[in-house]
């Protein structure tokens, strides 16, 4: 009974997880895209703006042009599926999966929405930006690192 409450419990926080981010990334892109016009840039801290950036392609704009919004949608879904497939059989890696798939939905919505995936968060040293990018984008690269280092971890 314990195990099963365990369970329980540690399911729901995992939905609300998901919930969280979905919420917070689509409230910040719709924040963003009702305020902003593309390539608008607001200054907020020396080292950090807001600006409006449209990406059509995967990460970093890699494949941008070339592959079509419903292309990456359905390769997005293909991923997903796989995903949620092998964390039913490793259900210890159910926190990074959640990030990661909930960073992809968030994408997948942008581009059913948008048409190409909202990024926003522009962070920069001088004249280097990193590319901008989203909540979406963040809980995607979060969710890979905490999976990479839990892998590492295991004894072979």
């Amino acid at each position: 009974m314990r195990k099963m409450l365990c369970s329980f419990r540690s399911k729901n926080l995992i939905a609300f997880l998901a919930f969280f981010i979905l919420l917070s990334d689509q409230t910040s892109k719709w924040l963003v895209v009702n305020s902003m016009i593309p390539g608008e840039c607001r200054y907020v801290l020396p080292f950090f703006n807001i600006v409006m950036v449209k990406n059509s392609g995967i990460t970093f704009g890699m494949l941008g042009g070339i592959a079509s919004p419903s292309f990456l949608i359905f390769l997005s879904i293909i991923v997903i599926m796989l995903m949620l497939i092998w964390v039913r059989k490793n259900e210890q890696y159910a926190l990074p999966v959640t990030l990661i798939i909930s960073g992809a939905i968030g994408n997948i919505i942008d581009r059913i929405i948008y048409g190409s995936v909202v990024d926003f968060l522009d962070f920069h040293l001088f004249e280097y930006h990193w590319p901008a990018f989203n909540i979406a984008d963040s809980a995607i690269v979060i969710g890979s690192a905490i999976l990479f280092f839990i892998s590492f971890g295991e004894k072979t």
